[in-house]
């Protein structure tokens, strides 16, 4: 694989002390600071209001489910003797193995809101 050439350049302003952070870490990466912000950059996911929106309302019902599961689990644990707490505790531990499985955005070390809200 070829690699372009990098005729470009992008010039930020940042404080003496960003300056020196920034300087910190690539040098305790190894890395020259364009590299090193170039990999930082490749971790950014940046939000839209689609995003956020869906990611609200993700949010909000998951918490529904939790506090659903936190009454259920409150009923069993008030009638521990009862042969329906059985059946209760079953369903609740499939609702969590389910809710493990629910698949997220992927983890980024940071996001940026495009939005000015």
């Amino acid at each position: 694989m070829v690699k372009s050439k990098r005729t470009d350049w992008i010039k930020v302003r940042v404080t003496p002390e960003e300056k020196l952070e920034w300087e910190a870490k690539a040098h305790a990466g190894g890395l020259p600071m364009s590299e090193l912000i170039r990999q930082s950059l490749q971790k950014v996911r940046v939000w839209n209001v689609k995003d956020r929106s869906i990611e609200r309302e993700r949010t909000v019902q998951i918490a529904r489910i939790g506090n659903n599961l936190n009454q259920l689990a409150r009923w069993a644990n008030t009638y521990k003797s009862a042969l329906d707490t059985i059946q209760v505790i079953t369903y609740l531990k499939e609702i969590r193995d389910q809710l493990k499985q629910l698949k997220y955005p992927p983890k980024k070390e940071e996001v940026i809101d495009t939005d000015d809200d």
